[in-house]
């Protein structure tokens, strides 16, 4: 029977010793990991729980360089943070009784408010009882992803929790800023380090991947003051998170549809391989047929950036949150050229429903154009009260730059308007900021799902994984995805979601982070023996819990 303790893949330990510099931990790590134990049992190399190889190969190369809804963190909650962190490269996450924390049981204190920094569902992990000395951070073109341990605050319980924080990349310095506090807690805890008379080695240790890892990594040395900072290929990073959140954490993988929104699955005998579609600011789509063993087949510009971006200069949102509330209360229909405006109904010959989105964006020009006339021939708006309007839409954020759209909350979520409307008033408009949003969601979204299929039809592969930022736990976006995927291949392949979507990369990046040397004799276990513990990791889950469904 495999056991509960979860260990990534190992880094070549040559490589890692020449970048730390550190030969002098050796010995001390080794008897650590010789004698180190875990609910009685000694956690050994060889043992079936632990993950680790580093023959395996990749077919990519070194990168030189996203209910569910994330809550809101402030500073404030660094009060409660209460890490015990020593010795880097020390830990092994002990995964029994893991589970994700309900958003109610949350440790509480200072959630709210700043826009720039959220988090999202903690994971408790009740056994792990090792002391963890290193932060993970995944730095994209939109997002910082920050992955931390820390033990229960005020609480006399075992064990601890991971949370999960992530940044605007264009507020890097409030992310560095709250980085620096753990690093100040985790110094107060373990006496400061060898500089301050403490033991070698408690320094804390950044293990960062994405591409701001290279871009900002003389930032981080410098604001952190020279703590070790080592960079991760993200890919490799990406599949090593994405395989513990498979196999390891319970209620972490589901499948979504409008008439079963949230179905959770267990991993099968056969986890590999599958493609994981990570959508961030661009998106990659990576085929994945082993532990470390992956290749990027192919990727598309048009991702969370653009959808980001485009609704920046369309709508007053400021915010990605803020453009899925908008795209919540839109109506596409007002904007969309549907299959049913030019058949008058379905065209069920070739499978397509009335509802079938025949054009993105397809009615736009004959509304605006139609609003535009209209107004001119009911003498339009005086520049004064455009001006008024146009202010009073910023103050709402919902302000366009183009005309023909309305910011009445009546507009965005009662019927359908196809009239342009005269004079000046608001709510004859013909679509709204609303309208827009969901239109352009749903464009994007549809678009990675069709390629997502094809990637998946030309390697053979029935899994697919939606990870990234971009997906955030919302409804409409998952349920698009997963449409697209049943859709074009004829309900054959399943899209499957995860609660922590964005953090796969800073997950994968934390669970590098190894001892050197840590089997009993120094040896790494092999990639098929992996393989075959992992899939029968995935069996056991499968028949210890009747209520989740396997995948098949």
């Amino acid at each position: 029977m495999p056991t509960d303790i979860y260990q990534a893949d190992a880094p070549q330990l040559a490589e890692r010793e020449r970048e730390e510099g550190k030969h002098h931990q050796h010995q001390e790590l080794e008897q650590r990991s010789d004698t180190a134990t875990i609910d009685g049992t000694a956690a050994t190399a060889n043992g079936n729980g632990n993950l680790s190889t580093s023959n395996s190969t990749s077919n990519s190369t070194s990168n030189p360089l996203n209910g569910l809804r994330p809550r809101t963190a402030t500073n404030g909650s660094s009060s409660i943070i209460d890490t015990t962190l020593s010795h880097p490269g020390s830990v092994r996450i002990n995964v029994k009784g893991a589970f994700i924390v309900d958003q109610e049981s949350t440790t509480p204190n200072g959630r709210s408010g700043s826009p720039s920094h959220h988090e999202t569902k903690d994971i408790r992990l009740p056994n792990h009882t090792a002391v963890v000395s290193h932060i993970a951070i995944d730095i994209g073109g939109s997002l910082a992803k920050l992955v931390y341990f820390s033990r229960e605050a005020h609480s006399t319980e075992p064990g601890g929790r991971l949370n999960f924080v992530n940044f605007e990349t264009d507020h890097i310095d409030e992310c560095l800023e709250f980085m620096g506090h753990l690093k100040r807690k985790h110094q107060s805890l373990n006496g400061g380090g060898a500089s301050k008379g403490g033991r070698p080695g408690e320094q804390l240790c950044v293990m960062a991947t994405g591409g701001g890892a290279y871009k900002y990594y003389d930032k981080i040395r410098d604001v952190l003051g020279g703590v070790d900072v080592l960079r991760e290929d993200e890919m490799e990073c990406l599949i090593i998170g994405l395989d513990f959140f498979i196999t390891e954490i319970p209620g972490e993988v589901f499948t979504y549809s409008e008439a079963d929104p949230m179905h959770f699955v267990s991993p099968a005998d056969n986890v590999y391989p599958y493609l994981l579609v990570n959508i961030g600011s661009g998106v990659s789509f990576l085929k994945v047929s082993g532990p470390r063993e992956y290749q990027r087949v192919g990727g598309t510009s048009l991702g969370g950036g653009t959808l980001w971006g485009l609704l920046s200069l369309l709508t007053g949102a400021r915010t990605f949150d803020e453009m899925l509330d908008l795209a919540s209360k839109g109506d596409n229909s007002r904007v969309d050229m549907l299959v049913g405006d030019i058949y008058g109904t379905d065209y069920s010959k070739i499978g397509l429903k009335s509802t079938t989105i025949a054009s993105s964006f397809g009615k736009v020009f004959r509304k605006k154009r139609q609003a535009e006339t209209e107004a001119e021939d009911s003498g339009g708006l005086g520049h004064e009260d455009d001006h008024e309007e146009e202010e009073s839409d910023r103050h709402d954020g919902m302000n366009s730059t183009l005309p023909g759209f309305s910011t009445s909350s009546h507009d965005q979520t009662n019927g359908h308007n196809d009239g342009g409307g005269g004079g000046g008033s608001s709510s004859s408009r013909p679509f709204s900021p609303a309208d827009i949003s969901r239109s352009l969601l749903y464009a994007i979204s549809n678009n990675i799902g069709q390629i997502a299929f094809l990637q998946s039809q030309i390697h053979g592969l029935s899994h697919i994984y939606f990870g990234g930022s971009f997906i955030r736990g919302h409804p409409q976006t998952m349920n698009t995805l997963s449409y697209a995927i049943k859709f074009w291949s004829q309900g054959a392949k399943q899209a499957y979601f995860l609660r922590h979507e964005g953090y796969l990369g800073a997950v994968g990046a934390f669970l590098k982070r190894q001892p050197r040397n840590w089997g009993r004799r120094g040896s790494f276990e092999e990639a098929q023996a992996l393989e075959i513990r992992m899939r029968s990791r995935g069996r056991d889950a499968g028949q210890t819990n009747n209520n989740e469904v396997i995948i098949p």
